[in-house]
């Protein structure tokens, strides 16, 4: 076992090097090239209202860095209350480093009281457990096909290849290299790079039929789905997103604070994932619920980064769904991927059914917690107390 020493990162003088670690820890992601973006990441941090208390760590093997590990920290209510609780992220040791990587999370562990973690490599999910957190449950990982072009090529028999003219076999596709259906957040899940999908173009006759089949159906499940009700495109977020989040925390018992001063830092302007757009539905004039929508992977895939209905009213969520599945559709996204927990202000699953979405069991995430005070640990640790979207924390700040 390699040795090396864990030092608090206190400026910019190991930015470099964790770059460097960056790309030799995932070379099959040519985004992880562009360092200036994990840069503005964490310049991004200092306009954080609690940019004081990120914290980060190097692990040094003389000038060299071998592993890295940030503490980004976020408000929370839990039973009312408000709390701070710190997220693990950016989480990378080179091979031969092993026992620094139970190091740095030790790091983690001393310097905060609290922690809430959105994560889903098993192995980080082990060491974050042995020193504290509590394993809640599995989120809910939803997605809606929008373009059959994001299906492995299927056999096509051989009456409807006559009739389209189409040729006995097709060449495989060729550049692969951005890997469509792996999401840039997904990074830490592999060890080595994942073999691609086997998957060859789809002729355009076949493709565009079969697409215009998606349009058809989603027309058809999308009638009456919410009721009378229309979201809206907002143009950001105002002060009913805090009489929103206000009637939310007095229902829900743990919840990420999410008032119209934190969607501004967290999607705003400045933000990596900015620009976002912001569905809204306010029939009469009071926000009952919105959704932040984001395009990436070139806008290939389309993601429901939050979703927040007033309790009780889930004909304002199918509403909200309508909409982002059509504006997704519009944007020209092949697919939508929404990550959440199944509680009162989320989309519930039957009616994410209902509108064409399927659960997806692969590459979902696990909600950890620890929390110094028992009572609020305990309250944290039902996950049936907890609304919590996928944009809620660390999980997506990489997201492109």
């Amino acid at each position: 076992m390699k040795k090396a020493v864990v030092k608090l990162m206190e400026g910019p003088e190991f930015e470099e090097g964790v770059g460097r670690l960056r790309i030799r820890s995932f070379p099959y992601f040519p985004e992880t090239r562009d360092t200036a973006f994990y840069e503005r990441v964490y310049r991004w941090f200092e306009g954080h209202p609690l940019a004081g208390e990120v914290h980060r760590w190097v692990a040094l093997d003389g000038e060299r860095v071998v592993g890295h590990l940030a503490a980004t920290p976020q408000y929370y209510r839990v039973n009312g209350q408000r709390v701070v609780a710190h997220t693990p992220g950016d989480y990378m040791v080179d091979e031969g480093y092993g026992f620094q990587a139970l190091s740095l999370m030790r790091n983690f562990f001393r310097a905060t009281q609290n922690c809430v973690v959105c994560d889903m490599v098993p192995a980080v999910i082990e060491i974050e457990s042995k020193l504290g957190a509590k394993v809640v449950g599995e989120m809910d990982y939803a997605a809606k096909l929008l373009n059959v072009s994001r299906l492995p090529m299927p056999s096509v028999p051989g009456p409807i290849r006559r009739a389209l003219n189409l040729p006995e076999s097709f060449a495989p596709t060729r550049d692969f290299t951005d890997r469509p259906g792996v999401e840039t957040e997904d990074a830490e899940e592999y060890i080595a790079p994942p073999a691609p999908r086997p998957r060859a173009p789809l002729p355009g006759p076949l493709k565009g039929l079969l697409n215009r089949g998606l349009r058809t159906v989603d027309e058809a499940l999308g009638k009456n789905f919410g009721g009378d009700l229309e979201a809206e495109v907002l143009d950001g977020f105002d002060e009913s997103f805090d009489d929103l989040f206000e009637r939310v925390a007095a229902v829900v018992p743990c919840l990420p604070e999410k008032d119209a001063a934190f969607l501004r830092w967290r999607y705003g302007p400045g933000s990596p994932q900015a620009p976002v757009t912001v569905l809204g539905v306010r029939p009469s004039g009071r926000l009952l619920g919105y959704a932040v929508l984001r395009g990436a992977s070139k806008g290939q895939d389309g993601y429901v980064l939050d979703l927040m209905a007033l309790p009780g009213r889930q004909d304002v969520a199918r509403a909200l769904l309508r909409e982002a599945t059509r504006h997704f559709r519009e944007a020209g996204a092949q697919i939508i991927r929404y990550r959440y927990l199944d509680s009162p202000t989320s989309a519930r699953s039957g009616d994410l059914a209902r509108l064409g979405f399927f659960s997806r069991r692969g590459r979902r995430n696990y909600l950890l917690v620890k929390f110094a005070d028992g009572g609020q640990h305990q309250t944290a640790v039902d996950l049936t107390n907890w609304s919590y979207n996928i944009g809620d924390g660390e999980a997506t700040f990489w997201l492109r």
